[in-house]
């Protein structure tokens, strides 16, 4: 039975429509941004992919653009590449896919990527970017996206 005073109202247990409309349905923004950041994540996968085979098969392909402390072996660079880009894609399927493992991944593989960019700095300054830049916006979609998170 509810209680009342004068001039109240009856009081009954609210529930709190704005938490479960905001964390229990996926809102337009949040579930584009996740599918997108599958997309970013297979094209940068398939960007890393060809980087890499660019740097194994020749190694000339590439020309430092400055002088820089990071100093690889382009072919380490590309086999190192080549394989990131396998998993990067692999990664961006599951999240396409919707498996639990991947978004998570998503953003270990986006931090990795990032990281690998940066060294990658000294040999394609633009495409370095272009990856770091796509990679940012894949860790910030699937971060802030909790759709899922509360499944």
């Amino acid at each position: 039975m509810t209680s009342t005073t004068p001039g109240a109202t009856p009081s009954t247990p609210q529930q709190n429509t704005d938490r479960t409309a905001h964390h229990g349905t996926p809102t337009p923004w949040a579930a584009g941004g996740v599918a997108f950041a599958g997309v970013l994540l297979l094209l940068d996968g398939i960007l890393c992919i060809l980087k890499g085979i660019a740097a194994i098969a020749e190694n000339d392909v590439y020309a430092e653009v400055g002088d820089y402390v990071f100093k690889f072996n382009l072919s380490a660079w590309g086999w190192i590449l080549l394989v990131l880009g396998i998993v990067l894609v692999v990664t961006g399927v599951g999240i396409l896919k919707g498996l639990p493992w991947a978004r998570a991944m998503g953003v270990a593989l986006a931090v990795i990527s990032v990281v690998a960019n940066f060294l990658w700095l000294p040999y394609q300054p633009i495409w370095a970017l272009v990856s770091i830049a796509i990679d940012v916006f894949v860790i910030w979609a699937l971060c802030t996206d909790r759709t899922r998170a509360t499944h």
